[in-house]
């Protein structure tokens, strides 16, 4: 995922904030509102798992080439960690 695509994925998630806040302003019904904070948690993990994807693809590999595959393993075990807190 190229550094664009996050920003267009952050841009529609700011957007998407936004909306909520402007539903809980206007006190908007509580389901309609969780449905939409839902469908933001979703769009977060999204990008997470395709920012995940093209880091394993090219950082790592990349990393292994290089001989650094220790220093990258240890990252992607501290990663798994704060993912999974």
């Amino acid at each position: 995922m190229t550094r664009t695509d996050v920003l267009k994925r952050l841009s529609y998630i700011e957007g998407h904030l936004s909306g909520v806040r402007r539903m809980i302003e206007d006190e908007t019904y509580c389901v309609d509102v969780l449905k939409q904070t839902y469908a933001i948690r979703r769009a977060i993990e999204k990008m997470e798992a395709k920012m995940l994807e093209g880091h394993l693809h090219h950082c790592v590999m990349d990393a292994i080439h290089e001989g650094r595959s220790e220093e990258t393993f240890s990252e992607l075990i501290e990663l798994y960690k704060v993912a999974n807190k």
